[in-house]
Parts: C-alpha cells; structure tokens; sequence
C-alpha cells in the first residue's frame, strides 16, 4: 500500500494525499477526512520517516544508482535530488552496483520503506533478457518506475532518455565525412545505452554505404577512473597492428586516454588522428587539446523526469517515453569542415 493506493482509493490526486499527510490547511476537511480514514483502514505508513499517525511527515523519492563515483552518474543524481527538493520531496538513495540481485534487493527494500516513486538512474537496470526485468515490472504496479536513459514499455513505467544511437550515428558521420577511414569504437559497458551507440557507430557506416569492419571494436574492462588503463589498451592494439586515424568514444575518460596515447606517441590531433568522447562531461575542458564530445543533454534529461515524476504523483496523465536529441560539441580534437551531403 502507498500513496499511489491511497490516491485511488479515495478518488484524488496523490498530491492531496500529500498534503493530507503533511497537515497542511488548504485541504477541504471533508476530504482530509476521508483520506484520513482510508489511511487508517489500510494500516497505511505514508514513508520511512513517519511520526506518530504519519502526519507532518516528508514525502520521500527513492532513487538507485549503480556507482556513485562514475562522474555521469553522481551528476544526474545531483540534478535529480536538486529538482526534486525543490518541489518538496526527500530522497532515498541507494547504490546498488552492478549486480542484479543486489539491484533487485534495493528495489525491494527501498518499496518497503513506502517511498512514493522509484527513480532508476543510468541503463544498467534494464537487461537484454526481457524477463530479467520482472522486478522492475512487478514494481511499477505498485508505484510510479522512473527510467533515465533508459526505456521499458508497461503500466506505470516512464522512460526519459537521449536517443544514443542517433547521437552516436552523427558523431561517426562526422568523422567520416571529414576523411576518416579506420575508426576505433571504444567502450566499457554492455548496457542498454551502450549498445545503443554501438549500434549508432555501425549504422553510420550502413548510411555511407561502407563496410563496418569489427576489428575496430573494442571493449575496456577498467574502471571509469583508470585513465592511464585507457592508455596501455590503445597502446597495446596499435602495437598489434591495427591502425586508426579516429578514436571514438562511449565516455569521455576513453576518449581522453586516446588524447594521452597520442601525445606519448607523437600523434598530432585532429591532423593525424581525430577523437571524440560521448558525455560532455567537464572532462572536456581539463585535457589538452580541448576534446570534441557528444553532448546527451543529462540537466535536461533530469530536468524531464522530476517533471513527469511530479506530474504523474500529481494524478496528472504523462507521456510514458520522452526522448532528447544529443549534439555533437566540437573543440580542438577534431576537424570540422562544412558538410552539405544529405543523410
């Protein structure tokens, strides 16, 4: 039972259900009565924070995150625990990892302290395998399943994410259309946004009628922060014999680690060798030369889903998938020359 219920059940919005909890005057005292009352024949606990018969209590978002210290994920958090703040939710967060049982654990224990919303940050919850995300299905039936960067079709699920293919596509466009032939694809994870950029990447070459060759493909198993990693794999698939003119990119600390295996090895950018990293994180703007990233719009992407969070507590009907454009930002890693060919 939670305030989603309670809303039904009473026949308003979980906004007055929310104010009903929270005592506030600007509720008829014939409704408060009846919420009152449905409350206390369902046993109801309004959150994990309630105070005697749950009245004056704060309303509360929980909100999973699988790695607090990845920079693109502690961001989005920040911006989604800001805006919701200030629309008068707490939150609850807990950092899962990566495992799915561990993910699935904290789905269920943040359910049983009654939050009012579930906030998935990042795609890693989401599986290849349809019937591994039961959890999150199973969820969404009781309470509204917020998606970021990610998408699930079901009742009461609400995905808002950057089309990473497309962004990925026009990035890879870009790089050949500026005469790049050979270009390393780089990424860290098997996630549902990074296969969606893979996909952008091979799709690119399929629109230049190209043939995508997958020697060029390659996944680093290190961690976000191990830039010097980045380095020594580059290093190591170029002493191999493979030859790239273009580094591009699933994150930024990739991308910056081409950036370091070019300098080391004498390698001029953007003239020799263009790179591009994906994120837009801040990252950017603390290497030299500057690095051209695709930017997913993450302020605008949190923006959207604390607004469709309210929205949907607030009894209103949201769109269940919302998707932003990402922009490729060009600075000093690669060339960019006018471009009339059509797609």
């Amino acid at each position: 039972m939670n305030i989603y219920d309670i809303s039904k059940l009473a026949g308003v919005s979980t906004a007055t259900v929310s104010r009903v909890i929270n005592g506030f005057d600007n509720v008829k005292p014939a409704t408060r009565d009846k919420v009152l009352s449905i409350m206390a024949s369902q046993g109801y606990t309004p959150n994990a924070f309630a105070r005697g018969l749950g009245l004056n209590t704060m309303n509360s978002i929980g909100i999973m995150c699988a790695d607090s210290s990845d920079m693109y994920l502690a961001k989005a958090v920040y911006y989604i625990e800001r805006n919701l703040r200030e629309e008068g939710y707490h939150c609850i967060l807990t950092c899962t990892g990566y495992n799915r049982d561990s993910q699935k654990e904290a789905l269920s224990s943040l359910l049983s302290q009654h939050v009012d919303c579930i906030i998935l940050v990042g795609s890693t919850f989401i599986d290849k395998d349809n019937k591994k995300n039961k959890y999150i299905y199973d969820a969404s039936d009781s309470i509204p399943i917020m998606l970021l960067n990610a998408s699930l079709e079901h009742k009461g699920i609400y995905s808002i994410l950057c089309d990473d293919s497309a962004a990925m596509q026009e990035a890879t466009l870009n790089l050949l259309d500026n005469g790049r032939k050979d270009i390393l694809y780089l990424f860290n994870s098997y996630s549902y946004s990074a296969e969606k950029k893979k996909s952008g990447y091979r799709s690119a070459f399929e629109l230049r009628k190209m043939n995508c060759d997958e020697r060029y493909i390659h996944y680093f198993n290190g961690s976000s922060q191990d830039i010097e990693g980045v380095y020594n794999f580059i290093s190591g698939l170029a002493e191999k014999g493979l030859h790239f003119d273009a580094v591009l990119a699933s994150d930024d600390f990739l991308a910056v680690g081409a950036i370091k295996y070019a300098i080391r090895n004498g390698i001029k950018i953007p003239e020799d060798l263009s790179i591009i990293g994906y994120n837009n994180s801040v990252l950017t703007n603390c290497c030299e030369p500057e690095l051209s990233s695709v930017d997913n719009h993450l302020e605008v992407l949190c923006q959207n889903l604390v607004r469709i969070c309210i929205g949907t507590l607030s009894g209103q009907s949201m769109a269940q998938q919302t998707v932003f454009r990402g922009e490729l930002v060009h600075r000093k890693t690669t060339i960019n020359k006018s471009n009339d060919r059509e797609e």
